[in-house]
């Protein structure tokens, strides 16, 4: 208590005691006691409660990659805005992630927002891991559609568009003058450089280890890879007619029958002329301006993929990319969402682009002269608008390795395409039996 308060409670005190002497004053004397009373009060009312403070709330955010080193530069703008909100970033190595998020769901440790690969997102939802996003305001209109519908697990949405990623044709501008726009031009393009370059040249480079390159094939033809009821689709003309296609470029000499542990500096490699093209992301755009010199600069372009004979151009490629989402167990989740907006606003974007080089998932983004008046990047915008999404299963990932350990047993001539393809239904449908089950659960508990 201060000295002025000790001192107006000893006036009183005083008055108290002289009140008892003076029984006719007493009347007289309760007014002013009553006002001395209240004026103490409220000096001890004043200087006794605290201040009153914004609490502030401290998000945790996962970053995987390059992309968890590169975003705290975004930060501070974050916290500038909102100073009531503050973000930890811990940064995943890609290799790492997976499990990582597996455990810290499983011992509720998941952070209260974290990046997470497209494919993830069923896997995570299954488990009850994701926080769906259809109740918060978004922007749908200004994302690529194939890229949304990533995001979307049995007609929710589980996560925002972060940044996107598709594979296009990047090719050898100095061999190949003009993209080649469908199958048959395709063709034509591999079979004059193959009679033009001699020994020891292929026209394109198909490592046999990545599945993208079959399931974009297939995807053009509009094939479904797998049915709602879980069942594998692998012998359906459609995917067979991709999967020829692409059996066919090792038949043929077109494509060079080795996987990427075989290939010892693929921009050397393609600088030096033993390939003309290659199905490859946007993170190889900036692999070739570091890696190629200069005055090569002008001797490779990208291209939208070529699409089938008789449908229209570009042909469609894969969905892909990074997304952010919540924990369902973040006790946070409205400064969870806040962050979600402010790395999602066209400005940003923009700017994490520049820092990263990933592409932005907001179209409105891509107005920014950084990206509108690149003639590399270009490719992919084109593309981005004929994107399809991947089955949204968490067993994505083991069907997508059958897929290439079929297609590699294909073009080394152990399988032709169909004999793959039905060796193929085989393998996924023993990975799906369980899904097939909890489908045929759920629809009996719906009837």
């Amino acid at each position: 208590m201060s000295r002025a308060q000790r001192g107006i409670f000893g006036a009183i005190a005083r008055l108290l005691t002289a009140a008892r002497w003076h029984q006719r004053s007493l009347a007289a004397l309760g007014i002013k006691l009553g006002l001395g009373i209240k004026l103490a009060l409220g000096v001890s009312l004043l200087s006794c409660t605290p201040h009153q403070t914004t609490k502030t709330t401290t998000i945790e955010f996962w970053g995987l990659g390059r992309e968890g080193e590169v975003v705290a530069e975004l930060v501070p703008e974050f916290e500038q805005r909102y100073p009531h909100i503050k973000v930890d970033i811990q940064q995943i190595p890609w290799t790492a992630a997976h499990e990582k998020l597996l455990t810290a769901h499983v011992g509720n440790s998941l952070p209260d927002v974290a990046q997470m690969g497209n494919t993830w997102i069923p896997e995570f939802t299954t488990i009850g891991a994701l926080e769906r996003l259809d109740r918060y305001p978004h922007m749908r209109a200004d994302y690529f559609p194939g890229i949304w519908e990533t995001n979307v697990v049995d007609g929710v949405l589980f996560g925002i568009p972060w940044y996107v990623d598709t594979r296009v044709l990047f090719y050898r501008s100095d061999l190949i003058p003009t993209p080649p726009k469908t199958w048959s031009e395709w063709r034509a393009v591999m079979e004059r450089l193959r009679r033009e370059q001699g020994k020891g040249f292929h026209p394109i480079l198909l490592p046999t280890n990545e599945w993208p390159q079959p399931v974009i094939l297939a995807v053009q033809q509009g094939a479904p890879l797998v049915s709602g009821d879980a069942r594998a689709n692998f012998s359906e003309p459609r995917f067979l007619e991709g999967f020829g296609f692409y059996v066919d470029l090792f038949r043929k000499g077109d494509a060079p029958v080795i996987a990427n542990s075989q290939i010892a500096n693929i921009y050397q490699q393609f600088q030096e002329g033993e390939f003309a093209m290659w199905i490859t992301g946007p993170w190889n755009v900036g692999e070739m301006r570091r890696r190629w010199p200069a005055e090569w600069q002008d001797r490779w372009a990208t291209a939208p993929m070529p699409a089938p004979d008789g449908m229209s151009y570009p042909g469609a490629s894969i969905a892909g990319g990074g997304s952010l989402v919540i924990s369902r167990r973040s006790r946070k989740k409205d400064a969870a969402w806040k962050f979600i907006e402010f790395l999602s606003e066209p400005a940003q974007q923009v700017r994490f682009y520049q820092l990263s080089g990933n592409l932005p998932a907001r179209k409105s983004a891509w107005n920014a002269p950084a990206l509108a008046d690149d003639d590399k990047i270009a490719a992919f915008r084109t593309q981005l608008d004929n994107t399809v999404a991947l089955p949204r299963l968490p067993e994505w990932e083991y069907i997508a390795t059958t897929i290439f350990e079929h297609g590699e047993l294909a073009a080394r001539g152990q399988f032709d395409a169909k004999s793959a393809a039905r060796s193929l239904d085989t393998k996924v449908n023993r990975i799906l039996e369980k899904r097939r089950w909890v489908v045929a659960r759920h629809r009996g508990d719906a009837l």
